[in-house]
């Protein structure tokens, strides 16, 4: 059976890099009817945290991303790395290495000094010497000196190494916690992983772990390094470009399936389809379609995804999402079935959950329009048209269509054209020039709301 996995790193959030690579190792194995796990690799005891955990078990769960099994955490896997590590040992596979950090640092120097590329020695490999008294050796594997690890990267193609070129690495540190290249292939060994997709950034590890795994007689994975995404700039992704926590970007309001959409298209695509669901991401996901080349990380095209799926989504649930941005601004808020229709309105003309609570503002308060506003639309002119439309909207029953009915009428009696009376209309009971079509707006406000702004602004902006 396919088994893929994510591994992340507890020591920050879960990020746009880690997400997309986490997305595409669950499209991969739900395409291939395999299973999908969650790893922490949490060995890093100075750098990983709880919160970290939990950052990365809420963007998963946030952006959808299900799992067959897990999460699995390393720490609790410790006694296995130990045993491992004691029978590579027994078989002459691995050797303690007594080297002390200075030691390391020293010779580093000297090989930089010297026009060399820094690298463990293999001073203890074969050594006779005495252990120094009160030292505690780190466990380090023999990497054969001869030959090559070679593999059939499914994105990068045939990569070969030549074993000379590796140095002895660590397998267990001196505490007993596994390195990072001891551990991942041991997990990915008793989890039956059969395809380790990750970033490219990891290419340089695989053949250290090829190696290990041939010396342990055990299967090797398919491996499938995907490029690394830039900012538009083409510099490494970074804050600036909008490399934050996926958890971020709920926060600010956008949809998790517009940024599941947006994952998938970076850096891999089927044929010139932009927009389509995680089904349809599972339906079509094959590693050969994904690039070569490093992708980049466009805002505005996430900003573009974002405003499609608003959209199309169903208004109860944005009302939800919307409640907390709305509560945070402790609007005095209409019932239900007036928030649903709000947000029917304003969905289609914003990006983002945030920006419909900002959006919805003129709908619980008065907002008073800006100065140039007013001497641009409450004019001399406008002031008895405004005074005989509120006088006739005081007299209707409160429907979208009978509120047309009287701003037509006036535009008629005063031989106007339409925007001539709608524009000041909207600048004196919203505040703006920016609203959906007026009279679904003032059906939304309420008629006692509509006339008391209307007729505060007839005395305001008219002295």
């Amino acid at each position: 059976m396919i088994k893929t996995r994510f591994a992340p790193s507890p020591t920050g959030y879960l990020h746009i890099g880690g997400a997309r690579t986490a997305l595409f190792s669950w499209a991969f194995a739900r395409k291939q009817g395999g299973k999908f796990i969650l790893r922490i690799e949490d060995t890093d005891l100075e750098r990983s945290t709880q919160q970290s955990v939990q950052a990365i078990l809420d963007g998963m769960a946030w952006l959808g991303l299900d799992y067959d099994e897990g999460p699995y955490y390393q720490m609790q896997r410790l006694n296995r790395y130990q045993e491992v590590a004691e029978q590579l040992l027994k078989q002459g596979l691995a050797y303690h290495c007594y080297a002390s950090k200075e030691e390391l640092d020293v010779l580093r120097e000297q090989q930089r000094q010297a026009g060399l590329k820094p690298r463990y020695d293999g001073r203890w490999r074969d050594s006779k010497q005495t252990p120094p008294p009160g030292v505690t050796p780190v466990v380090r594997f023999k990497t054969p000196q001869e030959g090559y690890a070679v593999f059939d990267d499914l994105v990068k193609g045939r990569i070969a190494v030549a074993n000379h070129e590796l140095d002895d690495l660590v397998l267990l540190r001196s505490d007993g916690t596994p390195t990072y290249n001891f551990g991942v292939v041991l997990d990915d060994l008793d989890m039956g992983v059969t395809h380790v997709i990750r970033g490219d950034d990891h290419v340089n590890n695989t053949p250290r772990q090829i190696n290990i795994l041939k010396a342990l007689g055990a299967p090797i994975p398919q491996y499938a390094h995907v490029p690394m995404i830039l900012g538009a700039d083409g510099e490494r992704l970074s804050k600036r470009h909008g490399a934050v926590s996926v958890m971020h970007y709920r926060d600010q309001g956008y949809l998790p399936e517009a940024l599941v959409n947006y994952l998938a298209r970076l850096g891999w695509s089927h044929g010139d389809e932009e927009i389509f669901s995680k089904e349809q991401l599972v339906e079509w996901f094959d590693l050969a379609a994904i690039n070569r080349s490093p992708a980049k990380f466009n805002p505005e095209k996430l900003t573009w995804l974002s405003q499609h799926y608003l959209k199309v989504a169903d208004n109860a649930r944005l009302t939800e999402l919307a409640m907390p941005f709305l509560l945070e601004r402790k609007y005095a808020l209409p019932g239900e079935e007036n928030l649903l229709q709000i947000v029917g309105l304003l969905k289609e003309r914003v990006s983002t959950v945030e920006e419909l609570a900002n959006a919805s503002t003129y709908f619980f308060q008065a907002i008073e329009p800006a100065e140039a506003l007013r001497a641009q639309y409450c004019t001399a002119e406008i002031r008895p048209v405004l005074e005989y439309l509120t006088d006739r909207l005081a007299q209707i029953e409160w429907e979208r269509a009978a509120i047309h009915q009287e701003i037509k009428q006036t535009v008629s009696s005063y031989k106007l054209k339409f925007p001539n009376l709608a524009m000041p209309l909207r600048v004196m009971v919203t505040g703006g020039t920016q609203t959906p079509a007026i009279d679904a707006v003032l059906q939304l406000i309420g008629k006692e709301e509509t006339l008391r702004r209307l007729r505060d602004q007839l005395h305001a902006s008219f002295q």
